[in-house]
């Protein structure tokens, strides 16, 4: 590991201040649950480290407009706790849960979690070529081992996945990201955060160069209330996700009146599935249907030799899922008449 100053900020001004013009070589330490594991492997080597950690960004609260607003510093077990959470975005809840051991999670917070890199064991060995690591040196993937790789939006330049559970959740609900730089505050929609992988995959996020995240806000969305997080991996302990799906379904007259739905663990970024949610709009809410629309979205899918089970895994995600959410909502009606 390369020697590393540490300072703490007191403030959000003063975590700029201290990242500075050393923008390059200086991280943000919040929780460090994956930040100093690369460290220790040598991916990540910065001269500097700013705690943000004690900053005032820890709350939670409800939005004017009926959302929420979720500070960068609140931890994951915090996030999957909170009651307006559970009621309003089970699946969020779902999902951080299923995300990692518990001690992980005391430790691990929200803005941390969407920055986390890719698990890709080419990328964390620093004795392999990786584009994302060193560009221009190759992405030995492609041909080698890519079991858990990538089926959608990748190139021949990076096939990784993004690892988040969480960010999978925030995705299907539209979730906002909020940060400050030097310049002033900004904001990005999640759907704009992740950058495609393209022949540029070091270039991960939109955010620009110093800037701190403070927060995540999620915009009211009735249809949340019934929602769900499946997540498939390969042992029952603590694994990252070889496949997953966030989903939010609203029937009505037996017609599909709305519905949210993204996958996890298939591309760079949090995969929004819009082809899909387009073509169940209005549609019946019936397995046949919920395949189509799965079909409708995996379409696009370019699995590798050694992957092309992500695609019928997903799709059996989809189908199972919207149709217990389907069948909840049947059962609840019949329970209110």
């Amino acid at each position: 590991m390369r020697e590393f100053d540490y300072r703490r900020a007191a403030d959000v001004p003063g975590a700029l201040a201290l990242l500075g013009a050393g923008a390059e070589e200086a991280r943000y330490l919040g929780g460090g649950t994956n930040l100093v594991d690369l460290m220790k492997t040598g991916v990540e080597r910065p001269a500097l480290l700013v705690d943000v950690r004690e900053l005032p960004l820890d709350g939670i609260e409800t939005t004017d407009d009926g959302g929420l607003r979720i500070g960068a510093t609140v931890t994951n077990s915090d996030l999957a706790a909170h009651p307006e959470v559970r009621r309003r975005y089970p699946a969020l809840a779902q999902a951080v849960l299923a995300g990692a051991s518990g001690q992980l999670r005391n430790m691990a917070t929200v803005g941390g979690n969407l920055l986390q890199r890719t698990r890709c064991a080419y990328f964390t060995d620093v004795t392999k070529p990786c584009n994302k690591r060193a560009p221009g040196s190759g992405c030995p993937a492609v041909a080698g081992e890519h079991r858990n790789h990538a089926i959608l939006g990748a190139s021949t330049h990076c096939v990784a996945v993004h690892p988040s559970d969480m960010g999978v959740a925030l995705a299907a609900f539209d979730a906002v990201v909020h940060y400050e730089t030097a310049d002033g505050p900004g904001s990005l929609p999640l759907a704009e955060f992740y950058l495609p992988v393209g022949d540029t995959p070091h270039r991960e996020t939109a955010l620009p160069a110093g800037a701190l995240i403070t927060g995540v806000t999620l915009p009211p969305a009735p249809v949340a209330a019934a929602s769900r997080y499946r997540k498939v991996r390969e042992r029952a302990s603590f694994a990252f996700a070889i496949g997953s799906v966030a989903a939010a379904l609203e029937v009505r007259d037996g017609a599909v009146h709305d519905v949210r739905l993204a996958f996890g663990a298939v591309a760079s970024r949090p995969w929004r599935a819009r082809a899909a949610e387009r073509a169940l709009l209005g549609g019946p809410a019936t397995a046949e249907a919920f395949a189509a629309a799965a079909d409708a979205e995996l379409a696009a899918a370019e699995p590798l030799p050694g992957n092309g089970y992500k695609v019928t895994l997903i799709r059996n995600l989809v189908v199972a899922v919207l149709t217990e959410l389907a069948e909840e909502r049947r059962r609840n009606e019949e329970a209110t008449r």
